[in-house]
């Protein structure tokens, strides 16, 4: 019989349970930073596992692989690369106002440039990373715990000295939550820490008096003052941040833009994306008073360039970069963080309230260990300390003794059977001893130069020192005031050692206002050629040029400035361009590809029908698709603003074959791959919405294909040309939507 159990359950519950599991391991055990240290696991390994290699901030770097891969074998087996990235995010200083790495080698620029692979890069702790972070750990402050194969032991979180959390922030994305803490400034923050813990009644508006808000590494300005206070009360909120521009004079009485610093958001390939975006608004004339842009950032900070022309508004230009580009950003704030074993959005307060219980913990669990230490060393001292004054008769149990264990016994509880002693006074001064086990092994290893009158004086005063310890350590530990005033004195060396100005300036700034100026609507012409290559002329230029214009162009269309292209291609979908983004010009200027301004892919895509929104919203459209279907839509339905919408519904493995403008008394021929002819009039193919993929325009057998279509008025003369034979489409027989047709025979 077996011994095995079914357990049967539903399959739901078992998946939900074991979702929710996961979640919260990647909750708790990856992704978020614990509120005491500030620190994520991965950070917290690496630092710990730095700090077993030795390799400290007096010592020298060693390879950056060596400490990835050190760190995956002992503490953290979820891959290299989030190992190296959290090593070399934390030597950034453009992004952690307290660098806790000390990086040597290329570790990436605040322009984006990733850092050089790890094999190339060394590294070694901060000294501040030492200090702060890694201290005290051999004295019991924290508990260990095993590691993932349960061979080795790691601390379940760092005795962090300082609100790691709040100076240098964090960012993390969990399974349905995510943190976003910015940092704060090192000073400022414990500032505010000491007036907390001096005066646990102060309220948030004044601990804010004292720390104002985020310092980003980066500077910039914070802009919504006011509403921080509700920010690090709720724990969440929108930092709104500014990058920071100067105006400076130039030769020839010419003004240029400057900006030193940028929102701590732009880090990264925002930069890049910045300058394009300035590119983009000179490109599409949102402002003409732009005429270079220059880069000149380096080590010693942010320096971007804009030349402007002579008498340029440097305010209005201004307005218009913190509205149109990232150059004002919001920083979205949300406070999460693992407090008591789970995820928690804490408030300014709260989490002081848990950085001060652990300070507390530290210190009380640091001074046990330190008190209990000297505890044990005043035993032994004044056990020796006796034994001098003995040191005759010990001399002479040791000589009278057969072995160890009975001169261990005689000195411990003074049993004097088995010993040889010189007199009977002697047998009973020791049968009076009673040293303690840790005395009396101290007395047996003790070396004859302890006898040494100033070996015997030095002891008195280790004695003494020791006894003013005990005194010290137990006072710390019984009365609360006085931890604080140890913890306090601890802040303020911090404070002293690695205090730096504030960066970030914080006000509430004006909202930035930028009219854009209103575009003259003007009539243009828009000319594409057969390569999709497009531009716009005026009217006048178009008629000075005519007969070229309609040669070298496949499509020439009279619309506005103000209105937008709209492009139908085979795969159902209309693609949208404003002209204004189009190039205007002369009729000679360079044209460029469609694809740049529109969501086109002409590598993927065929042009079938090219017409302005104007002259589309007026009309109605007529779509006919290679397997036989087709459907009359108003052009109304296409009234959109997005750059690319669906144009039409399809069957599966359909195309849209023919797309265009009907008018009125128009026919419709369709010829198919087999060589079938259709004729019929256009009025028999029913309106349809866009959603809907038609109806049958002609019967087909299950391998043939429409391959053609013509639209023309009726009684119009066309002729075509098929299997080198003459076709009058006009006298084909006239028939009705949805039949075979004729067959042409070649």
């Amino acid at each position: 019989m077996s011994d095995e159990i079914i357990i049967k359950t539903e399959y739901s519950d078992v998946m939900q349970k074991s979702y929710i599991d996961y979640a919260m391991s990647v909750i708790v055990s990856r992704a978020l930073p614990d509120v005491r240290d500030g620190l994520k696991p991965v950070q917290r390994r690496t630092l710990y596992d730095m700090h077993e290699l030795g390799i400290r901030s007096d010592r020298p770097y060693r390879k950056c692989a060596r400490i990835v891969g050190d760190t995956m074998g002992k503490y953290h087996p979820h891959g290299d690369s989030s190992i190296y990235e959290a090593l070399v995010v934390m030597s950034q200083a453009f992004k952690k106002g307290l660098p806790l790495v000390d990086g040597h080698g290329n570790f990436g620029s605040i322009e984006g440039d990733g850092a050089a692979a790890m094999r190339y890069t060394e590294a070694r702790l901060q000294k501040v990373s030492e200090q702060a972070l890694l201290a005290d750990l051999d004295k019991d402050i924290v508990d260990f715990v095993p590691n993932f194969d349960e061979t080795e032991k790691e601390p379940g979180v760092l005795p962090a000295r300082i609100p790691h959390l709040l100076i240098n922030g964090a960012e993390g994305i969990a399974v349905g939550m995510s943190t976003s803490i910015p940092p704060h400034n090192l000073g400022e923050t414990i500032e505010a820490m000491k007036a907390y813990m001096k005066n646990p009644k102060l309220t948030l508006e004044e601990l804010m008096k004292i720390m104002p808000g985020p310092d980003f590494p980066t500077g910039g300005i914070v802009v919504n003052k006011d509403e921080l206070t509700e920010i690090y009360r709720t724990g969440s909120g929108k930092i709104k941040i500014r990058g920071k521009v100067e105006v400076e004079k130039v030769k020839g009485g010419k003004e240029q833009l400057v900006i030193t610093e940028i929102p701590y958001t732009m880090i990264g390939a925002n930069i890049g994306k910045f300058l394009n975006d300035i590119g983009t608004l000179v490109e599409t004339k949102k402002t003409t008073d732009i005429v270079d842009i220059t880069n000149q950032s380096s080590k010693e900070g942010i320096r971007i360039v804009l030349e402007l022309r002579k008498g340029a508004d440097t305010e209005q230009l201004t307005n218009m970069l913190y509205k149109k580009t990232r150059l004002e950003d919001t920083f979205g704030v949300n406070m999460l963080a693992v407090a008591d074993g789970r995820p928690e959005t804490l408030g300014l307060i709260p989490i002081f309230d848990h950085v001060i219980d652990f300070q507390f913990e530290l210190n009380t669990r640091k001074y046990k260990t330190l008190l209990n230490k000297e505890l044990d060393k005043k035993e032994i001292q004044e056990g020796l300390i006796k034994a001098c004054d003995v040191i005759d008769l010990i001399i002479e149990i040791l000589r009278g003794s057969r072995d160890l264990k009975m001169a261990k016994a005689c000195l411990m509880s003074g049993r004097t059977e088995g010993i040889h002693f010189k007199s009977e006074k002697s047998k009973k001064q020791a049968a009076k001893l009673n040293f303690t086990e840790r005395q009396a092994t101290a007395i047996l290893e003790m070396r004859l130069y302890r006898l040494i009158g100033l070996e015997i004086e030095a002891l008195m005063k280790e004695h003494d020192t020791t006894m003013k310890n005990i005194a010290r350590y137990s006072g710390i530990l019984s009365n609360y005031d006085e931890m604080a005033k140890v913890i306090i004195k601890e802040l303020e060396q911090f404070q002293k050692n690695y205090g730096v100005p504030r960066k970030t300036v914080i006000e509430n700034g004006r909202e930035a206002v930028f009219v854009e100026k209103k575009v003259e609507e003007m009539p243009v012409v828009f000319l594409m050629d057969r390569f999709g290559y497009c531009r716009t002329v005026d009217v006048p230029t178009y008629e000075r040029n005519k007969e070229a214009a309609d040669s070298e162009s496949r499509h020439v269309i009279f619309c506005k400035n103000t209105d937008r292209i709209c492009v139908f291609s085979n795969n159902g979908k209309l693609h949208t361009v404003k002209v204004l983004d189009l190039p205007f010009g002369k009729f000679r200027d360079k044209a460029f590809p469609i694809d740049n301004y529109s969501n086109f892919d002409s590598g993927q895509e065929q042009m079938l029908c090219v017409v302005s929104m104007e002259e589309l919203l007026a009309s109605r459209l007529l779509f006919v698709t290679r397997q036989g279907m087709t459907k009359v839509v108003s052009g109304q339905e296409y009234d959109v603003r997005t750059r690319t919408s669906v144009a039409t519904k399809l069957g599966e493995g359909d195309q849209v074959l023919f797309v265009a403008l009907l008018g009125a008394s128009m026919q419709l021929v369709l010829r198919s791959g087999d060589g079938y002819f259709l004729r019929f009039a256009a009025e028999e193919i029913p309106e349809k919405k866009k959603a809907a993929v038609g109806v049958r325009a002609m019967k087909l057998s299950d391998t043939d294909s429409l391959e053609e279509a013509y639209l023309f008025e009726k009684g119009t003369e066309l002729c075509i040309i098929y299997k080198e034979k003459e076709v009058a489409l006009q006298k084909l027989k006239l028939a009705g939507r949805d039949q075979k047709g004729t067959k042409i025979r070649v």
